[in-house]
């Protein structure tokens, strides 16, 4: 606030407002840290999410490299000034936290800090977590400096928005695991009627190859490939569902390296040919990693299991801010209005969906013999 009141509103604002866009948790997190610690000049700034165990479920930090946060070792416990936010629900600003009594030292790679704000973020009568600053930034030629008052009005009043945008996105998140847990649901419905039909006919099909074997063995033949196929599509079904059913590993691998590992295992698994690549991809907010990947789920699918194609080449490369995933198969094809009309949508309806639940757009281009190019490009954060 040290540029005028205009100027701090215009701040205040804007980190409000990056606040607003992210519907994930994580991304809400990394985004308040991110915020607090431009608002304010601080040099480093942390939000930790308490556990009911004594230690931190999150801990996002801002300020500290990757290389730094690994050699720091484990998440924090609750001791001390943090625990004092957590517990007593109290600001705290001290002009060198090393002089607490409460202070009991740093891991060995911690960045040495002096000046230290820190307050609790309340939902209600409930902490949910708390904001640390630390190590003001002054111009040279003040020397040091330390958190003013007018610094924890401000950050008093980023830790209530943040309060709010917290709630919402573990609403959210909430929503989608019901969601998530009703499609599964569904899926386990669908699939058991698909493969229970499947192999009825399968079954029927193979007694009637038994009955004829002697007496029609050209007849006993045709009903055993018949069963082959039958086989074959409970097998495919199987493996749909399985894509589906199995959860995604972006939070601990990344879109990128999850997209690798089931392009590969889709390779290994079909006569067609699989490949992907990635050129300059960066890390996309939570939701739309999660479209893209179901994205390309599906028009794998459909062209693995519908086109006949023999190569199926997946891209994903960096676009702006954002991410263009395509998938692109030489198989048979299809006309998209004709599909329409006929009632049938090769879940086309389902990509789209995803697509712009994510805030992303959806384009696909078919014609017959002339292959499928599916295209979802996401905004970015």
């Amino acid at each position: 606030m040290s540029q005028g009141p205009r100027s701090g509103l215009a701040a205040v604002s804007a980190a409000l407002l990056a606040m607003s866009r992210h519907l994930e948790v994580r991304d809400v997190l990394k985004t308040i840290v991110a915020s607090a610690r431009e608002l304010l000049g601080a040099r480093y700034a942390a939000l930790g999410v308490p556990d009911d165990h004594g230690g931190f479920a999150q801990f996002v930090v801002d300020g500290v490299s990757d290389e730094q946060w690994r050699a720091i070792g484990p998440l924090p416990r609750q001791h001390g000034i943090l625990a004092a936010m957590l517990h007593q629900a109290e600001t705290e600003r001290l002009a060198d936290v090393r002089e607490d009594p409460r202070f009991g030292g740093w891991p060995a790679a911690h960045p040495e800090m002096s000046d230290f704000l820190g307050l609790p973020i309340r939902d209600g009568d409930e902490v949910i977590g708390a904001l640390f600053l630390a190590d003001k930034r002054c111009p040279e030629s003040q020397g040091g400096c330390a958190f003013t008052e007018e610094d924890e009005e401000l950050l008093s009043i980023l830790a209530q928005h943040a309060a709010i945008a917290l709630a919402n996105a573990r609403l959210h998140e909430r929503s989608r695991e019901l969601t998530i847990a009703e499609e599964r649901s569904r899926l386990a419905h669908e699939l058991h009627d698909a493969v229970s039909q499947k192999l009825f006919s399968l079954r029927l099909t193979a007694q009637a190859a038994a009955a004829l074997i002697d007496r029609d063995p050209g007849r006993a033949k045709g009903e055993l490939q018949q069963a082959a196929a039958l086989a074959a599509e409970a097998a495919d079904e199987l493996r749909a569902a399985v894509v589906e059913l199995r959860p995604a590993a972006l939070d601990e691998d990344g879109l990128v390296a999850t997209l690798r590992t089931h392009t590969q295992v889709l390779d290994r698994a079909h006569t067609a040919r699989v490949t992907f690549t990635a050129h300059g991809c960066r890390a996309l907010p939570a939701a739309q990693e999660e479209a893209l990947l179901r994205v390309a789920q599906e028009a794998l699918h459909n062209a693995l299991r519908h086109s006949g194609a023999e190569h199926v080449d997946v891209t994903l490369e960096r676009r702006g801010r954002g991410a263009v995933l395509r998938v692109a198969d030489d198989g048979a094809g299809f006309d998209p209005g004709t599909v329409r009309r006929a009632g049938r949508h090769l879940g086309l309806v389902s990509m789209r969906d995803r697509a712009s639940g994510a805030g992303g757009t959806l384009t696909v281009e078919s014609a017959p013999g002339k292959g499928t190019v599916i295209e979802m490009e996401a905004p970015g954060g």
